[in-house]
């Protein structure tokens, strides 16, 4: 991986950008693409989202101060970026998020890009009863395997609330998961 301040500092100078950004994206593109699966859960819609991402990226990336780890502030856009993707799909479709989220996991089985069983599937039904910040610090947590301390520069939480949200998470999936063991 290329030192990240030689990449920033490419990245913030007019003379290398483009070709310093062909590199962020080849080292973090599918790092990106699989958080914002777990979020938005459709192929299609994340690769929206991982180009808008992208996109917010390129254009900000002069803003970025270096008080984060860049890839800390990637995840931080991706995240939002997410977020106000699946707010604007219910506004559309005037829904709410639970119910884009429920016709997103009912696709899923039909989704050629989805490899997952009916053990997954249900897993994805559980972490959807979650509310929005808890499935973030679930996915986060459990699929990426990132750290509390990453986890509260990423989302910009207290450690404390963060091991508070995920242990209650963990607890309602469980709950979810045993209630729904014979389907």
């Amino acid at each position: 991986m290329i030192e990240e301040k030689l990449l920033v500092s490419n990245l913030q100078s007019n003379k290398d950008k483009e070709n310093a950004f062909r590199i962020l994206v080849k080292e973090y593109k599918e790092r990106l693409y699989w958080h914002i699966r777990k979020i938005v859960l459709n192929h299609d819609d994340t690769d929206d989202v991982l180009q808008n991402t992208f996109i917010k990226i390129f254009r900000n990336i002069d803003k970025f101060k270096g008080d984060s780890k860049l890839y800390t502030w990637m995840y931080r856009i991706a995240t939002n970026e997410s977020i106000t993707f699946l707010n604007k799909k219910a506004k559309i479709n005037n829904v709410t998020i639970e119910e884009v989220q429920e016709n997103a996991i009912n696709s899923l089985e039909s989704d050629v890009y989805f490899e997952g069983d009916k053990i997954q599937i249900q897993l994805q039904k559980a972490i959807a009863t979650l509310p929005q910040k808890q499935q973030l610090i679930f996915n986060m947590k459990y699929f990426e395997n990132h750290t509390y301390e990453q986890l509260s520069e990423i989302l910009e939480t207290s450690v404390g609330g963060l091991k508070s949200s995920y242990h209650i998470a963990v607890k309602k999936i469980t709950t979810y998961l045993k209630s729904n063991e014979d389907l």
